[in-house]
């Protein structure tokens, strides 16, 4: 979600019943708009099944839940509150085994290991869980990286910060293996003159290097320029002029990561993880705010997203249309980018519905490209682009207008047989899909999911099954 400052607080239907609670399965037809469902009523595809749900624990209740990560049978839910890690080892019964109170938004998460890192893009008076809401005018304010030791799940310790220009408003995690390593590309944007530790221009990158072996000595190794001539400043109706980078997503086999760079979208050559070099760029006029980008697992095409209104608006509606606010699929070919369609979800929200193309991940299926996403108030979509040029909708689930007012899904992703989306007020839920296009898929089995740090899925051995290409093997 875009969170723009002052950076002090930066922010045909067939009924059926499921869990005792009242749902609508919808026919696969788009619907109109007499067709939105009632507040806070689910509704979903034949073959989408609603497995859980599992609300907000008491001390983060009354703050939004962000991104997740995942890591041997356990979820890692950022919220602006702190973070909630949770037992998933049985997904039809998932429980809370922690809920860390340490404010500061977006605090989007990864884990590797016994660590687990926290984005903060919000001004604080210091980098402790204890620290307030402080202007980034004032020179001693704080935004950056928390790293935490999560080696006892029940029991979380904060054991180091990192401070980077403009805060971290996301991160992503590059392992590097053999040499004892993790990076984190931070991404972060809208400097000001006033702000001492963010000052224009920015367009660029912090890389911050953590040994393993000794993560208390993180630090930042480099600021990569991304943007020499400013980016992408005049095209009319851009949410905001580029100052940096939203999002990266890393392909560390292939030695490639695509950036969502506000008014760019950006190819980078990662072979030097300290040195990353942009090797490709594009825009595109319906293209308002470039938020996040998936690889398909042949690292031959990219999956952009517009976060049209920020996050904030509604923009699934007829008068927004299908172009807007929607996903750009662009095919890799001799190292450029190079446009084929947009796919938005099918059905209108209501004009009181938050909703536009979010985060999302690849389903693990052969052969296909298939993606589940979230589209915050719109729900989550399951969608197969394997053709680049038509892609299709499969599957989806969704509530009615949120009894809040304002919510959604901010992160839908596949792990392990499940995809687990994580909804502003309404915590954590966990659902199925059977369907013929993505039933292969419930045989991969990973130990570590970090969306942004994409991995190839690949056969082992002689019963079919499939793993992780970024594994340790």
């Amino acid at each position: 979600m875009l969170s723009i400052p002052p950076r002090a607080g930066r922010l045909g239907r067939i009924l059926a019943l499921v869990g005792g609670a009242a749902a609508l399965v919808l026919s696969a037809l788009p619907a109109q708009a007499s067709d939105i469902p009632g507040t806070d009523q689910i509704v979903m595809s034949a073959n989408v099944k609603h497995v859980a749900n599992i609300p907000k624990p008491a001390n983060i209740a009354t703050t939004i839940n962000t991104d997740l990560a995942f890591q041997d049978g356990y979820a890692y839910v950022g919220n602006y509150g702190g973070f909630s890690i949770y037992d998933i080892r049985n997904p039809k019964k998932p429980t809370v085994v922690s809920s860390v109170v340490c404010p500061g938004s977006q605090m989007d998460v990864s884990v590797y290991g016994n660590l687990l890192f926290a984005s903060v893009d919000q001004s604080r008076s210091n980098d402790s869980c204890a620290s307030t809401p402080q202007p980034a005018t004032v020179k001693e304010s704080w935004e950056g990286i928390r790293i935490f030791d999560v080696s006892d799940k029940a029991n979380p310790k904060y054991i180091k910060s990192v401070e980077t220009n403009c805060g971290s408003h996301t991160q992503t995690l590059l392992p590097d293996r053999r040499r004892g390593n993790v990076y984190l590309y931070v991404s972060s944007y809208l400097p000001n003159a006033t702000y001492p530790d963010c000052l224009p221009p920015h367009d660029k990158i912090s890389i911050i290097k953590i040994p393993l072996r000794d993560p208390a000595s993180a630090a930042v190794v480099a600021t990569p320029v991304v943007f020499p001539d400013g980016g992408n400043e005049t095209q009319p109706n851009l949410l905001l002029p580029t100052t940096g980078c939203h999002d990266i997503t890393v392909y560390p086999e292939k030695g490639i990561a695509a950036g969502a760079c506000m008014g760019d979208g950006v190819l980078f050559d990662i072979r030097n993880p300290e040195n990353p070099r942009v090797t490709a760029r594009v825009t595109d006029p319906n293209f308002a705010f470039w938020h996040s980008a998936t690889f398909n697992n042949e690292g031959t095409k990219v999956v952009f997203t517009d976060e049209l209104g920020g996050g904030g608006q509604a923009t699934c509606n007829e008068a927004v249309g299908p172009t807007h606010g929607a996903d750009a699929i662009f095919d890799i070919v001799r190292g450029r980018l190079v446009f084929k369609s947009y796919f938005k979800i099918p059905r209108y929200q209501a004009d009181s519905e938050n909703c536009v193309a979010h985060n999302g991940s690849l389903i693990p299926v052969r052969g296909r490209d298939i993606m589940v996403q979230a589209w915050y108030q719109g729900g989550a979509s399951i969608w197969d682009f394997t053709d680049s040029a038509h892609p299709r909708e499969i599957g989806y689930f969704e509530r009615g207008p949120a009894s809040e007012g304002f919510g959604g899904f901010w992160s839908a992703y596949y792990y392990n047989g499940h995809i687990y989306a994580s909804d502003f007020n309404k915590g954590l839920d966990v659902l199925r899909i059977d369907d013929r296009l993505t039933d292969s898929a419930k045989r991969v089995r990973v130990d570590r999911l970090n969306v942004q740090d994409q991995g190839s899925y690949r056969e082992r051995g002689h019963h079919g099954d499939w793993f992780w290409g970024d594994e340790d093997d």
